[in-house]
């Protein structure tokens, strides 16, 4: 099934309006998903992301943003989905290491044309970056759109992470809801399930860039708060169009084997921030 749910539903009401039978036939149709394979995650997702969803994945330093992104494409790897990750703000070797890190091998997936990172990074400056398939050569918004395109085409990908979508309209924040919005056109476009990567600082209640919030079809916020002394980590869905989702704070782990969300459990304290 390649991770994807759907379902028609044919739901048959009869009653009566004064003396008159009426029967009615509506269609229920269920939208197609992406299963995550993240543990909790599809769960409070209510059965995953719905397909050519463009996801905002927002939090702070350190709440686990890149972690779960990665794991969502390498899940999609061992489906038979293919992926690629857009790096603006990391070298393509040090992210190979973070996959690595959970055990995660995407070698032989780049191998195979299953997987590819779109090095917007480097600028093809050094050694490394001349052995990448895949550089965005200029800060021009459109040269990264038509190499994001381009990769993804090959690669027929189905899943895609941008890390960090804030770095494109840090130095013009007020382009950030149109930049984001013709990001969205080529990534649905194309068929895929994207996470977009959003950095908040340590205090911010939003979620990353003016407007930006209401271009994408999802909100996914990350945080880790100081709790009775202590750093606790919780995970709570703010929207996703096309499906029901849990309302509620959970918290999380990162483990040896990646994130892991506590489905039962709630986050029923955490202190006011500034």
């Amino acid at each position: 099934m390649r991770g994807i749910t759907c379902i028609t539903i044919y739901k048959y009401t009869k009653f009566y309006i004064g003396s008159r039978f009426i029967s009615k036939k509506s269609i229920i149709i269920t939208v197609e998903r992406i299963i995550t394979g993240i543990p909790g995650f599809d769960d409070i997702l209510h059965g995953g992301i719905p397909k050519r969803n463009v996801v905002l994945l927002a939090g702070g330093p350190g709440t686990g943003k890149s972690i779960l992104a990665q794991q969502y494409l390498y899940n999609g790897l061992l489906k038979g989905e293919n992926g690629i990750l857009v790096a603006l703000e990391e070298h393509p070797v040090q992210i190979r290491l973070n996959f690595k890190q959970f055990g995660w091998d995407i070698s032989r997936y780049e191998k195979e044309n299953k997987f590819a990172i779109v090095d917007a990074f480097t600028a093809g400056i050094g050694e490394a970056a001349k052995r990448e398939k895949y550089v965005v050569q200029s800060d021009d918004f459109h040269s990264l759109l038509d190499v994001i395109r381009n990769a993804i085409k090959d690669v027929n990908a189905e899943r895609v992470v941008v890390d960090s979508v804030t770095t494109i309209y840090i130095t013009k924040p007020t382009l950030a809801r149109s930049m984001i919005l013709q990001l969205k056109k080529v990534l649905s476009g194309l068929g895929c399930t994207s996470l977009l990567i959003s950095q908040v600082s340590v205090n911010e209640r939003g979620f990353g860039g003016p407007g930006v919030e209401h271009a994408v079809d999802g909100i996914v916020r990350l945080d880790l708060d100081e709790v009775k002394g202590e750093l606790r980590r919780s995970i709570i869905v703010w929207k996703m169009r096309g499906t029901s989702h849990s309302m509620k704070r959970h918290p999380f782990e990162i483990t040896g084997d990646g994130i892991s969300i506590h489905v039962d459990k709630v986050v029923q304290e955490v202190l006011e921030r500034e």
